[in-house]
C-alpha cells in the first residue's frame, strides 16, 4: 500500500486544551440530578470513529469546502439517480473488526432517494461508497493520511480523495492526493498536468485555487462558489417541482375529462335505454 509522509501535527491550541478535538455529552446521573449530561472531550480515536452526536471541531474553510463539494456532488448526481451524496453522516461497515467512521463527503451509487440517515449501515443497503473525500484538519490529519487509507481500502471503497492542508502557522495551503483501489489495495494516483484529480464516479475534476476547492466539469468549466451552487441547486430543485407539479396537474385534468367523457357516455347510454322501452312499450 503507498503510503504518504505525514507532517508532524500542528494545532493553535493549547496542549491543555482537552475539548481541542470536540466533545460529546454522556448521561452521568447525579444525586440531583438523574438526567445529568457531561461534556466529554473527545480523543484522536474518538474523531476517527465517531458516535451518533459527537460535536468534532472544524475550521470555517474546512466547512465551505466541505459544503461546496456536497452541493455540487449532489446536483451532478442525485437528479439523473445516479448516486446520493452524503456529508458528516456516520457509515458502518459490513466488514468484520472495522469500525464505523464519518467521513466528510461520501458519494454511494445504488440508491436515488437520500433519506434520514444518522448512520448508513452497508449491511443494511447492501451498497457502499463509490468515493469518499476528506478534508483534513492539522490536529487530525493522520486519521486521514494513514489509518483511513488502509481502513477504506479494507471497505471497499473505489476512489478516495484527501483535501490535506499542509499549510503552517494558520495559513492554508491544499494538496490533493488520489487513491484508488487496485486489487484491494489503494495505489496513489498523480493529478494531471493541471494538477486536478478526476471523480470518476461524478466524471468531474477536482482542483485547487487558492486557499479552496473547486470542481470542473469534462469541458474545463469551473463551478461557482458555495453560495452560487447553492442557490443554483435550489433553483434546479423548483423548476423540477414545478414541472412535477405541472405533469400532475396535467395528468389530474387528463384524469376529469376522461371521467366527464365517461359520464356523458352513460348518460346517453341510459337516454337510449330509456328511448328503446320507451318505443318497445308503445308498440
Amino acid at each position: 500500500m503507498t503510503q504518504t509522509a505525514v507532517n508532524p501535527p500542528q494545532t493553535n491550541a493549547p496542549a491543555e486544551d482537552p475539548f481541542r478535538y470536540g466533545w460529546r455529552l454522556v448521561l452521568r446521573p447525579t444525586p440531583e440530578n438523574p438526567h445529568h449530561l457531561e461534556q466529554v472531550p473527545l480523543t484522536l480515536e474518538d474523531v476517527l470513529h465517531p458516535e451518533v452526536g459527537d460535536f468534532i471541531v472544524h475550521s470555517d474553510r474546512h466547512e465551505t469546502d466541505r459544503m461546496y463539494l456536497t452541493e455540487v456532488l449532489r446536483a451532478r448526481l442525485e437528479p439523473s439517480g445516479i448516486a446520493i451524496v452524503l456529508s458528516d453522516v456516520r457509515i458502518a461497515w459490513d466488514v468484520p473488526d472495522l469500525r464505523a467512521h464519518g467521513p466528510d463527503v461520501m458519494v454511494i451509487p445504488g440508491i436515488r432517494e437520500r433519506r434520514n440517515w444518522s448512520t448508513f449501515e452497508v449491511a443494511v443497503e447492501g451498497v457502499r461508497p463509490a468515493l469518499i473525500i476528506e478534508i483534513t484538519s492539522p490536529e487530525t490529519r493522520t486519521n486521514d493520511l494513514e489509518i483511513k487509507v488502509e481502513h477504506y481500502a479494507r471497505a471497499g471503497v473505489a476512489q478516495y480523495v484527501i483535501v490535506d492542508d499542509i499549510g503552517r502557522g494558520g495559513d492554508r495551503q491544499l494538496r490533493l492526493l488520489n487513491y484508488r483501489l487496485e486489487a484491494g489495495v489503494y495505489r496513489l494516483r498523480s493529478p494531471d498536468a493541471a494538477g486536478r484529480v478526476h471523480l470518476a464516479i461524478a466524471n468531474l475534476w477536482l482542483g485547487v485555487e487558492g486557499d479552496h476547492v473547486v470542481c470542473y466539469d469534462e469541458r474545463g468549466v469551473a463551478f461557482d462558489d458555495y453560495v452560487t451552487v447553492v442557490r443554483q441547486a435550489a433553483e434546479a430543485e423548483a423548476r423540477a417541482r414545478q414541472e412535477a407539479e405541472a405533469r400532475a396537474a396535467e395528468a389530474r385534468a387528463r384524469q376529469e375529462a376522461e371521467a366527464r367523457a365517461r359520464q356523458e357516455a352513460e348518460a346517453r347510454l341510459r337516454a337510449l335505454e330509456e328511448e328503446l322501452r320507451r318505443l318497445r312499450s308503445g308498440q
